[in-house]
């Protein structure tokens, strides 16, 4: 596209340098802007902290509204961010994407992810181009199978699309759980580049093996309800939990919204974790998790032991 803009580098406004040595298993990358990428496809690469739009961009037509998401994804971009996650499912949320888009011009790092379900209206090849009107793109980086609804349909539309150079990768979703056996067997049968998955300290048990199945297929994985929609930070905060005093000295964390990001991204299954949230504020904590240092192998069992004593 010739309206994409070179990514400003301004991730000081988050905080100074967290210079650390990366695990050598783990293929992550630092960005010049210090927010840790992973590579997919190959020798492409991601931001390991994405932003998820269920919910918090479902605002319909108020201006005010609008502007403050619009803000939202500003800051998200200013701090390096790439991959923006929607669907048809979330209400006006591709609305609002496109709204903020037109505003602030596409960014040349935007990675964008859109979703194809049933029964939504109209075919695949339908609901991708009303998408990208929506959302004012020209194409789409990634299309992926929502809930593996009608997924053979519309695999077949979508690998046909990728083909013809109308969408630039595929992939297929599932959420809270549900349908692992059936998902397992489409990643081991069907040529797919994405997908994604919940996975957070709570819910780990893609761990057994969907997450070794995408390391040794190649295929990305995106972590979706990183929190559990909300409920482990509403948890942490309702008890006026605090961090362990290990946490800053051992991965850099400093809040607990980068401890239980900072637990996922720095699997080495997983490319991107993808947060939802309303506030700036938030938001400039999310994006902090994908920073350097990361925890290592042990240490990510020291948390996710500390977090199920609490």
């Amino acid at each position: 596209m010739n309206n994409r803009f070179t990514r400003r580098q301004s991730l000081k406004l988050i905080g100074g340098s967290l210079a650390a040595t990366l695990l050598p298993s783990m293929p992550i990358i630092a960005a010049s802007s210090e927010l840790l990428h992973k590579a997919y496809s190959g020798d492409k690469k991601l931001p390991v902290i994405g932003m998820g739009t269920w919910r918090t961009f479902n605002v319909g037509t108020d201006p005010k509204l609008l502007d403050a998401r619009t803000e939202v994804v500003k800051t998200f971009f200013e701090l390096g961010g790439g991959l923006i996650d929607s669907s048809p499912m979330y209400g006006s949320a591709p609305d609002v994407m496109g709204y903020a888009l037109q505003k602030l011009g596409i960014p040349e790092s935007l990675f964008s992810a859109e979703k194809v379900w049933s029964p939504a209206g109209g075919s695949t090849r339908q609901q991708v181009a009303d998408l990208q009107s929506r959302w004012h793109v020209e194409q789409f980086d990634l299309v992926q199978v929502h809930n593996l609804t009608d997924w053979r349909e519309h695999l077949e539309a979508l690998r046909e699309m990728k083909a013809e150079g109308k969408i630039r990768h595929i992939g297929i979703t599932t959420s809270h759980g549900r349908r692992h056996q059936e998902f397992e067997k489409i990643m081991a049968s069907e040529d797919i580049d994405f997908v994604q998955l919940t996975y957070n300290i709570t819910n780990r048990g893609v761990e057994n093996r969907l997450l070794p199945l995408a390391e040794e297929k190649g295929i990305a994985v995106i972590a979706n309800r990183p929190f559990d929609g909300g409920s482990l930070i509403k948890g942490i905060k309702r008890r006026d939990q605090p961090l362990p005093e290990w946490a800053e000295a051992e991965c850099g964390c400093t809040t607990w919204a980068e401890f239980l990001l900072k637990f996922i991204v720095s699997h080495p299954a997983i490319n991107c974790a993808i947060p939802a949230t309303s506030q700036v504020e938030h938001l400039r904590e999310n994006m902090r998790a994908g920073m350097n240092p990361m925890p290592s192998a042990s240490t990510r069992q020291k948390m996710a032991k500390y977090f199920e004593s609490l």
